[in-house]
């Protein structure tokens, strides 16, 4: 989750909300790539997750980066719950994922070298420690009462919160982990375009990418349990945003979504002040309970814009939210996936065709059935194996069509980093059924065999 936004002086107008998210606005060649992905780190004598302190914590991990790879520290009191360099990030999710926020860089080559010199960096670091890392979308047999609480402000008030307005806030915020991509639009109606395409096609995304077949120990019934729990977390702040396909979507429509979420916190002089299920049209008049008669900022509805969780989301970028974390190939293949799809003009307009005529029940439906089978999802006659088929042929032709080259110029595009999603549409068989097949198989439903075979 994110890190405290700053820069942004007092809202003076009600216009400044749209204005926000329209200076995000960028010409094609200033169009970049930013890459998020979380994993859960653990001891490896007794495979139990990182606490915070001690020898072999998640505290000494951000120690270890920072004093052997050069990262400046962020701290909250006296606590490191965050490292920054050379516009990347790496932060802390509840139960103390660790997550790298990627620097806006120009093509898919840079960003996966940087996923790769990341994920070589925390190996490094944790093998003097004892501990280790692996990346999937749900923790395969760690309890609630197994996770520790990061010591962030916003995660105690959350953590309250969410125990008020669904059945499922706890799990997603201390045991999923997720790989997003953040892409950036030209101008309102391109924002528009590919919010629809990216919010209709996000269960494909779902099915490509499940990879968390297990709760608790055992199966769980869906191959993507983490886009499950999204489902019952908070409507208030989740789902397929169906408003986003009518008429009259612009950044004005996104700014009046967002004003009907509730709040979770204010960040004020280092602390989070408690404003759970607080309006922000209320703080806009000064009159929020939880600050009485202060008004807003800019970093203040940056930060607001922060805490809503749908499928994909605007903020001054498009972030696609609906894959689950995996291993290292499907890092690099999440952005692929999506800028093969928004970033090339004709493969936009492919990719609308497919989905435009779906009505919201049918995105929903696609939605559900995505975390439940993946690719053996059918929906209305239409199965998802062949959608995600013609969805990654787009894709494909989007990259090559691109034609960014990479490795000195020895290979011609990023077409390439395509590869792992091929194999599954290739074979039907996506993450998630690999494990449940080892699972039944040679781990004789041991599911802790999980981490010696798939850990980074």
């Amino acid at each position: 989750m994110s890190i405290p936004q700053s820069g942004g002086g007092p809202i003076e107008r009600h216009e400044q909300l749209a204005e926000y998210l329209a200076s995000g606005c960028k010409p094609k060649e200033a169009w970049r790539i930013g890459t998020e992905h979380e994993k859960f780190g653990y001891c490896r004598d007794t495979l139990k997750p990182l606490p915070y302190h001690g020898e072999r914590s998640i505290r000494a991990i951000l120690e270890g980066l920072r004093e052997r790879f050069g990262w400046e520290p962020l701290l909250e009191g006296d606590n490191i719950i965050g490292l920054q360099k050379d516009g990347a990030n790496v932060s802390l999710e509840p139960g103390g994922q660790l997550e790298l926020s990627g620097a806006p860089l120009e093509t898919i080559h840079e960003t996966c070298d940087e996923v790769n010199a990341h994920l070589r960096d925390v190996q490094a670091v944790a093998d003097d420690i004892g501990a280790g890392f692996i990346g999937l979308g749900a923790a395969p047999h760690w309890r609630h009462e197994d996770m520790s609480m990061m010591p962030k402000g916003r995660y105690r008030l959350m953590t309250e919160y969410m125990q008020t307005v669904g059945s499922h806030g706890l799990q997603m915020m201390y045991r999923t982990c997720t790989v997003q991509v953040n892409l950036d639009f030209a101008s309102e109606p391109d924002m528009v375009k590919k919010l629809r395409v990216a919010l209709a096609l996000q269960p494909v995304a779902t099915a490509l990418f499940a990879n968390s077949p297990f709760l608790e120990g055992k199966p769980n019934g869906h191959k993507s349990w983490r886009s499950r729990i999204w489902r019952d977390l908070d409507p208030a702040r989740t789902g397929m945003l169906p408003w986003v396909f009518e008429d009259g979507m612009g950044f004005e429509r996104w700014v009046d979504y967002a004003l009907d979420v509730p709040m979770y916190f204010v960040y004020r002089d280092g602390n989070y002040v408690d404003a759970t299920g607080q309006s922000f049209r209320d703080f806009l008049k000064g009159e929020l309970p939880a600050l009485p008669g202060e008004k807003p900022t800019l970093s203040d509805w940056a930060d607001h814009l922060t805490t809503i969780f749908p499928e994909a989301r605007i903020k001054k970028f498009i972030e696609m939210r609906g894959a689950d974390g995996g291993p290292w190939r499907r890092l690099c293949a999440l952005p692929a996936l999506w800028v093969g799809l928004l970033y090339d003009d004709t493969a936009l307009d492919a990719a609308w065709d497919l989905a435009k005529g779906w009505d919201a029940e049918t995105r929903e439906a696609w939605r559900v059935e995505a975390s439940v089978q993946a690719l053996d999802a059918k929906v209305g006659g239409q199965k998802m194996h062949d959608l995600a088929r013609e969805v990654l042929h787009i894709a494909d032709a989007g990259l090559r069509a691109r034609a960014r080259p990479g490795a000195g110029g020895l290979v011609p595009d990023e077409s390439h980093f395509l590869n792992a999603l091929k194999e599954s549409v290739e074979t039907g068989r996506v993450p998630a059924d690999e494990l449940l097949a080892k699972y039944e198989g040679p781990w004789k439903q041991d599911v802790t065999q999980v981490f010696a075979e798939y850990s980074y």
